[in-house]
């Protein structure tokens, strides 16, 4: 991460340094191109100038479309030759209060004022409706609020306010994203009450150039732009690492006892302490993963989560490292223990030379600065937006008890003569079948966020996968597994389409959280099984390289398949099914 491009933004830095910041973050390495369009109410030219900087931070290489000035009603409804050649991968629609096309008069009846917002909400969604054929996610901004209020604070609540008009405006925005599955809100009404309306909006600049906000508000806009993408790629953060003394809790557990730290609401530093607690156990429950790294006996450790008024509990953690080792080498193990990249790690310590050397030795984690006062721990974490999230379902909210499974499984292995012999004991059974609409969100979610298991790294937004669902083109299943410690959900897919009487595999992948328990093979099982049902007679894989997915290169050879060609490190693979036979003989199946 480049420091100038994290919370708090150097706006004038940024705004000041952009081309020789550009100029560094194109010499990252794997970049991954992106194609964004953007779709503008008022001059966005610098808004794209700054994005491209947050996004090359993140690891995608943005090529840009973007709409003449005040031409994106048009070149939604109406289509662009060019736009249709630049086949977005994201579209995003930069509109604001001055896109408002009629705002009530106050001589207007309720009729009137709802007739007006039925119109300006149709508007929209002809454009959304529109803009669907190029089955790709779009961003769309909300309303911020006017500077300037006729009504005064009668202006919120009376029908012929702008405020009221906007709010129900906004209201509405709301309740189509929850139904339009490709449709994202960057919530520019927070963010510019976050800024202040009056540094969000510069009347000279909108005058003289027609950006309807500040230039000091774009570097804010842009960052957070850039967070629903990266949320859209899969490139959220899914874990926090937490130090614990002056981080959890106020004092030194080993020195201090339990009854000598600070939590609870006794004192202002107690309950600032328990107001960051409180801050992370809503992160756990949304999915963010738990875990604990501080130089401490083991036993002191978690007797800190014992205080009656800590929030946190011992169990909240999927991985809990006290000791005195380094903390690169704990954030480390750590990694390997649940089974993620460090790049998905974020590392909380009050302690300025820990972050240092974490940071150093691990750069690929994120380590905020975050000072010693505990008052600003959340600030940092949510400023940075490290844990944006585009949706909430339920395998989200199951992660942490997935992993702390999985920790269970792990012990119970070491008791066992042999891995069969532990495979066996954990009863597993799968549910393998054709894709269902009810799971089409996770399966769009899981193509972006998996990357080790991953043979060919494919992406796809949700009106792909709701294409491929509804298609006869396409073999198309997804897996879950359950055992005796509990329900993994929703952890594999392949995606075939069918040429002839050959079956090209566009996608295989699976959670690394069910490595080494033979769903593969059960997955293959199934793909087979649906094969010859279409009478296809040959299986054609496809491994391309990346820089996380090497430990699959090998396995379609595992799978029987014979190599036919290779280009580098990518490799195109053959099956004949004809004689073929199942190879799991571990799970339970339940099929179409």
């Amino acid at each position: 991460m480049n420091i100038d491009l994290e919370y708090p933004l150097d706006i004038d830095k940024i705004l000041r340094k952009k081309k020789s910041i550009k100029k560094e973050l194109l010499n990252k390495k794997n970049l991954v191109e992106k194609n964004i369009a953007i779709l503008g109410g008022s001059t966005t030219s610098e808004i794209k100038n700054i994005l491209e900087l947050f996004l090359l931070d993140s690891g995608i290489k943005p090529n840009f479309y973007e709409s003449e000035y005040n031409k994106y009603y048009e070149d939604a409804l109406f289509g662009s030759d060019a736009l249709d050649k630049f086949n977005p991968d994201i579209v995003y629609i930069h509109t604001t209060n001055k896109n408002i096309i009629k705002y009530p008069e106050f001589e207007d009846s309720e009729e009137e004022v709802f007739a007006l917002i039925k119109n300006e909400i149709e508007r929209y969604k002809s454009i959304w409706s529109s803009l669907s054929k190029y089955n790709c996610p779009l961003i769309q901004n909300n309303f911020d609020y006017t500077i300037n209020r006729s009504l005064g604070n009668l202006d919120f609540y009376d029908i012929h306010g702008k405020t009221y008009f906007i709010n129900q405006l906004n209201d509405k925005f709301s309740q189509e994203a929850r139904v339009i599955k490709h449709l994202y809100i960057n919530d520019i009404n927070y963010l510019s009450s976050y800024i202040g309306l009056k540094n969000w909006f510069d009347k000279s600049l909108w005058y003289q150039a027609k950006y309807a906000l500040s230039m000091s508000s774009i570097p804010e806009l842009a960052f957070n732009i850039s967070k629903i993408i990266n949320s859209i790629f899969g490139k959220s953060k899914k874990c926090l690492v937490l130090d614990l003394d002056n981080t959890c809790w106020g004092g030194v557990i080993g020195d201090d006892g339990l009854n000598g730290i600070s939590i609870g609401i006794e004192t202002a530093i107690a309950e600032a302490y328990t107001s960051f607690q409180k801050h992370v156990k809503e992160l756990k429950q949304m999915g963010v993963i738990l875990a604990v790294c501080s130089k401490n006996d083991f036993k002191n450790a978690k007797e800190g989560f014992e205080h009656p008024d800590s929030v946190l509990k011992f169990n909240d953690f999927t991985s809990f490292k006290s000791n005195w080792d380094p903390k690169h080498l704990n954030i480390l193990d750590i990694a390997k223990e649940i089974n993620i990249g460090v790049d998905s790690l974020v590392f909380i310590d009050d302690n300025p030379v820990e972050r240092d050397i974490v940071f150093s030795q691990i750069p690929a984690t994120s380590v905020p600065n975050v000072g010693n006062d505990v008052i600003h721990f959340i600030d940092h974490i949510d400023g940075n937006k490290y844990f944006e999230p585009t949706s909430l379902l339920i395998d989200d909210v199951n992660r942490n008890k997935y992993y702390k499974d999985n920790k269970k499984r792990s012990q119970e292995q070491s008791v066992f003569k042999s891995y069969d012999d532990f495979l066996v004991s954990l009863k597993m059974r799968a549910e393998i079948k054709s894709f269902s609409s009810i799971y089409l969100s996770r399966i769009t979610q899981l193509t972006n966020k998996t990357n080790q298991f991953n043979l060919t790294t494919k992406r796809y937004t949700i009106g792909e996968i709701e294409s491929i669902a509804t298609s006869d083109e396409y073999i198309k299943i997804y897996g879950k597994l359950i055992d005796k410690y509990g329900d993994n959900g929703l952890i594999a897919i392949s995606i075939g389409r069918i040429e002839e009487n050959q079956c090209h595999i566009h996608l295989w992948l699976m959670s690394c959280r069910v490595l080494k328990r033979d769903m593969e093979f059960a997955m293959l099982d199934e793909l087979v099984r649906q094969c010859k049902e279409k009478n296809v007679l040959e299986i054609i894989g496809y491994y391309y390289q990346s820089d996380k997915n090497n430990m699959v290169f090998d396995l379609y050879e595992k799978f029987g398949f014979v190599l036919s060609d290779t280009n580098g490190e990518d490799t195109i693979w053959m099956l004949d099914i004809s004689n073929y036979e199942n190879k799991n003989k571990l799970i339970g199946i339940e099929n179409d």
